[in-house]
């Protein structure tokens, strides 16, 4: 019996659970058929083949050779996901780059990730015209050209453990650490998105994720997994959602951040009385707001729980228990543990630890950062830094992060990277940043700001904040304190600060006003 089989059991006894040839495969199988629309675009597999296969001949007149590494700044379009495609059979290190990253963010995933080439739309050379890339050489991508018919694109060999792409994640204190996402985690992560979403052949699954995010960048592999189309739009759009879905057809939704809050917030005449919608998967569901959101929107809910380092996914809820993120996958097993290594008593919190049955499903290595890596990775297992607790049942419910991170619409989002922006401020002797409760998605930003001597405006301030931090980035409130309680190392006591807003500006409330 094939080793994958117990887990994958649909798949052919030579499958080596890899990306590379399971693409080009399916790409040469059928070439006039559909994978995907992206708004009125049918991308066939034969028009794919001929982009990959141009953007192959683009790549040798770059000088690129497998290993290197590409980061990509474009927005959702036809475009990019050819160039997703290429990048997987060329053997080139992807190295999706956030379009909202900038200033210092930008600089440092630029340097630290040492990119042959920058690829980025028009609308992004104000944001990279001012920073170092380093070696990266800034390029547009090139323009089809619709008159060579030439589709045949080159397959190298590709390693299943070989990078695939290098995904930036902020979702512990430091600098953000860029995780080595290998061929074999991408092609775990889509087998699992297929479970999770309870996936059938003849579904339409609708896409609006940024496709430098996991979350878009792993339904890509989807269609050739199974019998399914992908509807791709460029953006979430609470306006056109429910015209958009109703045009596709689509049966699934994938929700991020303050998506599902978004809906339900619109008026119920902007909803259909009747759609295609069969399944909504993700995370974030309160037990509480549960049967609210399933009975609103005519969905039945399947949450998740996962990372990027463990392929994306780890567990899934598919009992509809509310509030619950399920249970393991096939291939993981799920410890929690308390704060000496041992096991959490019932119903207790303890740290989410990962092992698995499939080699290959974590991560070999954080991008030069042997330290993280050893952190993260201990004999054998996963340590998440998530605290979770499992009910009498064996259902898992999520707690939150351990470590000084705060989750903002789909982000994981360090309280270092905003804290180190704001000590460039003249102004500024030393801030923290924590989250509070949001009514739209996991939490907002509270800046608490202790001044050097005379306080700015706070409008001076944010204003300041939003030419050097991503939008996801930004506090929505902000307090002044007179000083902090330090430990003895000289660190801010952040729980000793109030997680309310009481006396705090809201920058949204001042623009509504």
């Amino acid at each position: 019996m094939h080793r994958y089989s117990e887990y994958f059991a649909h798949r052919h006894a030579d499958d080596e659970l890899d990306c590379a040839p399971l693409l080009a495969a399916g790409l040469r199988a059928a070439p006039g058929r559909t994978v995907v629309h992206f708004d009125e675009h049918a991308i066939t597999c034969e028009e794919a083949s001929r982009h990959i296969a141009q953007l192959q001949r683009w790549f040798a007149d770059a000088g690129l050779v497998a290993g290197d590494r590409v980061a990509v700044m474009l927005g959702n379009s036809v475009e990019h996901i050819h160039l997703i495609y290429a990048l997987v059979l060329s053997g080139l290190v992807w190295v999706p780059v956030n379009t909202k990253l900038r200033a210092a963010g930008l600089e440092y995933l630029l340097q630290h990730a040492e990119p042959k080439l920058l690829v980025i739309d028009d609308e992004f050379d104000d944001v990279t015209a001012g920073i170092d890339c380093g070696e990266a050489r800034r390029m547009r991508l090139p323009a089809f050209d619709a008159s060579d018919t030439n589709d045949a694109f080159a397959t190298p060999a590709i390693a299943v453990d070989d990078p695939l792409c290098i995904i930036y994640t902020s979702g512990t204190t430091g600098a953000p650490k860029g995780v080595v996402f290998t061929h074999r985690m991408m092609r775990i992560a889509s087998e699992a998105a297929l479970r999770v979403a309870d996936v059938r052949a003849g579904d339409r699954l609708f896409l609006w994720e940024p496709l430098c995010h996991i979350g878009g960048a792993q339904m890509l592999l989807l269609p050739f997994l199974e019998a399914v189309t992908l509807h791709a739009v460029p953006r979430f759009s609470a306006s056109r959602f429910w015209p958009q879905v109703e045009r596709a057809g689509a049966t699934q939704l994938h929700y991020l951040g303050g998506v599902l809050d978004i809906l339900m917030q619109l008026p119920e005449s902007a909803q259909p009385e009747a759609h295609n919608l069969r399944v909504a998967w993700g995370a974030g569901v309160s037990a509480a707001a549960w049967e609210a959101v399933q009975a609103r929107l005519k969905v039945r809910l399947r949450e998740c729980y996962g990372m990027t380092e463990c392929s994306s996914f780890a567990t899934m809820n598919v009992s509809g228990k509310p509030g619950s993120i399920g249970r393991a996958l096939p291939w993981i097993e799920v410890e929690l543990l308390d704060e000496n290594g041992l096991p959490a008593k019932a119903g207790e919190a303890g740290e989410i630890v990962l092992s698995s049955k499939v080699e290959g499903t974590f991560l070999p290595a954080y991008l030069k950062n042997p330290d993280a890596t050893r952190a993260a990775l201990r004999n054998g297992k996963l340590h998440t830094g998530d605290r979770a607790r499992r009910d009498a049942d064996g259902d898992l419910f999520f707690i939150g992060r351990q470590t000084d991170s705060m989750r903002v619409r789909g982000e994981n989002v360090s309280a270092w990277e905003i804290e180190r922006v704001f000590a460039a401020h003249p102004a500024v002797r030393a801030s923290a940043a924590i989250g509070v409760a949001s009514s739209i998605g996991e939490q907002d930003i509270l800046l608490n700001v202790q001044f050097n001597d005379a306080p700015v405006e706070w409008e001076s301030l944010h204003a300041w904040a939003r030419e050097r931090l991503a939008s996801f980035q930004l506090p929505r409130y902000y307090r002044a304190v007179p000083g902090f309680e330090l430990t003895a190392s000289e660190r801010i006591r952040k729980h000793l600060l109030p997680r309310n807003v009481e006396g705090a500006w809201d920058r949204l409330a001042a623009v509504r006003s």
